[in-house]
């Protein structure tokens, strides 16, 4: 009809659906295949591209819209008075997060390579929606604090690591797969979790306590367990809360309310009470934090995935649209400029993907020498990589122009994740002061990086004159508290650059090295030098259907 000719659509670019999420990742891939031991490669990788492909689909995509437009709702009573502290989600939630546990999410600990496929894995899954991998990566992290108490880890280890997802509330005894959640922040203390005030008293039972007092954060309120710390007789000390009793009852769980947050929109996040409230003690009273901290390193090692996992969807959704769109004569993926500043979003993504699976293979490695690297290059890595997630988001909804400021095309949802990375598990100042606590107390670790980072001595000029630097800066302790930022962020790009300098294509290299170590580079993506081959650095990065 003659009417309908003005709503004629001409260059839009088709939806990114219908893709593997894994397999048209080449810097994933290949850092997989880097890590992997050559004898379970192969199902690594296969495992990885049915995850790829069902995160690629037009249904689990929708999932995630679903579960991010219908955000959890607190039930605290039934219809009859009782007190029951429920959260309910939308049914896309569930699906999500059933996939992500059957996925192998919460396994990394008990599998070959098993660290490696799983963050690979998350790294994935975080494209669809990032609020669920908030469950999946408190399971998964409080295997080694579990492991402590030999007792607990053999009672909870096989049900954090089952694939089986049972979203009921019931005794843990009674259910083949269980998740866990965390409280440790308190609102007089936030990151000082020292200064907690919760009250933990001995009970006759050898190791049970009770609770008193308040979290201000609590994650995945609806988790069978959690790991919690309280002030015991001894001083700080980690414990056990189940959500529901060996008998049946419900533990004393008081949610007070849910947080409003900017993003992560489907997941809850709680103010929980505990009065009364029955506890285990994990590990000797007043050893807590050191109890606890090895669940801390692999949420902030997640912290890492989840925002190289979110700057790689902005950065495949940027491309994508620019290799359909046109304008002003040609392509927009073709105009020198706007090749420019997607190469620039390419080479950010690639560094955190290149880095958060070194990571993770250093977990698989398990040791010495690998657990002294991880001391130090985990706060460093969650540092820099979730503080350059936002303006990467942000950059890559620009690609998109107007498109991209609507809700529609997904980047906004991405723009609204893209800081929490940095702020949970530690903001930016918590990660640069514990990067000198490590290079105080643990001179190994200092050497552990150095080590990895000098496999690459003389293969990049500009790298080796940015390990100059780093040294002169690691030699002035002079207010260096004031200067820790400004340290771990070189400590950053060092490591980035040793691994791409090795491991990755020529022209993404040189391009790296060139602008971050280099300085040939503008405060705004976009600004990259003259004379690289930016084209074959954003072919690379395109996610072909």
């Amino acid at each position: 009809m003659a009417g309908n000719s003005t709503h004629t659509v001409t260059n839009q670019p088709p939806p990114l659906v219908g893709y593997n999420v894994f397999s048209t990742d080449r810097a994933l891939v290949e850092a997989v295949e880097r890590h992997t031991d050559p004898e379970v490669l192969d199902e690594v990788r296969d495992e990885l591209s049915v995850l790829g492909r069902a995160s690629g689909s037009a249904q689990v995509q929708e999932w995630g819209v679903q579960a991010n437009e219908h955000p959890p709702r607190l039930r605290t009573h039934d219809r009859y008075g009782h007190r029951v502290d429920e959260v309910e989600f939308h049914p896309a939630w569930h699906r999500l997060l059933g996939k992500g546990v059957g996925a192998g999410l919460t396994g990394a600990w008990t599998r070959p390579a098993g660290h490696v496929r799983r963050a690979a894995g998350f790294l994935v899954w975080t494209q669809v929606e990032a609020g669920n991998c908030c469950p999946l990566s408190m399971t998964h992290a409080a295997v080694p604090a579990l492991r402590t108490d030999p007792a607990l880890a053999a009672e909870w280890e096989p049900r954090l690591t089952s694939t089986i997802y049972d979203r009921e509330l019931r005794p843990a005894g009674r259910k083949s797969g269980a998740l866990f959640g965390m409280g440790m922040t308190e609102k007089q203390g936030g990151s000082d979790v020292r200064a907690n005030t919760t009250e933990a008293r001995p009970l006759t039972e050898a190791g049970t306590y009770v609770l008193t007092g308040h979290k201000w954060f609590c994650s995945a309120p609806m988790s069978d367990g959690f790991l919690v710390l309280a002030q015991a007789p001894g001083g700080i000390t980690c414990f056990l809360v189940p959500r529901v009793l060996a008998d049946g009852t419900r533990n004393v769980f008081l949610i007070q309310r849910l947080k409003d947050k900017l993003g992560n929109r489907s997941n809850a996040s709680a103010e929980v009470e505990f009065d009364g409230t029955w506890a285990r003690r994990v590990g000797e009273e007043g050893r807590g934090v050191r109890t606890i901290i090895e669940m801390v390193a692999a949420t902030r090692l997640d912290c890492a995935l989840g925002s190289a996992g979110l700057m790689r969807q902005a950065v495949a959704q940027a491309v994508h649209h620019c290799a359909y769109r046109e304008a002003f004569g040609g392509k927009l993926i073709d105009k020198p400029l706007m090749r420019n500043v997607l190469a620039d979003l390419a080479l950010e993504s690639e560094a955190a993907t290149a880095l958060t699976l070194r990571l993770a293979a250093a977990y698989d490695d398990g040791g010495e020498q690998e657990r002294a690297f991880l001391r130090l290059a985990v706060p460093a890595a969650k540092y820099w990589i979730t503080k350059r997630c936002a303006p990467v988001a942000v950059e890559a909804a620009e690609c998109l122009g107007g498109n991209g400021y609507v809700e529609e095309s997904g980047l906004p949802r991405l723009v609204r994740e893209s800081p929490l990375n940095s702020i949970w598990e530690g903001a930016g100042n918590v990660q640069a002061l514990d990067v000198l606590r490590a290079l105080q107390r643990e001179p190994g670790a200092l050497d552990a990086c150095l080590t990895e980072i000098g496999r690459a001595h003389g293969a990049d000029h500009r790298l080796d004159r940015a390990v100059k630097d780093l040294f002169t800066e690691l030699a002035d302790l002079d207010g260096i508290e004031g200067r820790a930022r400004r340290l771990v962020e070189r400590l950053a790009l060092v490591l980035q650059g040793s691994l791409l300098v090795r491991h990755a294509p020529p022209e993404v290299a040189d391009a790296f090295c060139a602008s971050r170590l280099g300085g040939d580079r503008g405060a705004a993506f976009g600004t990259l030098p003259t004379g690289l081959d930016l084209a074959s650095v954003v072919e690379r990065a395109r996610p072909l259907l």
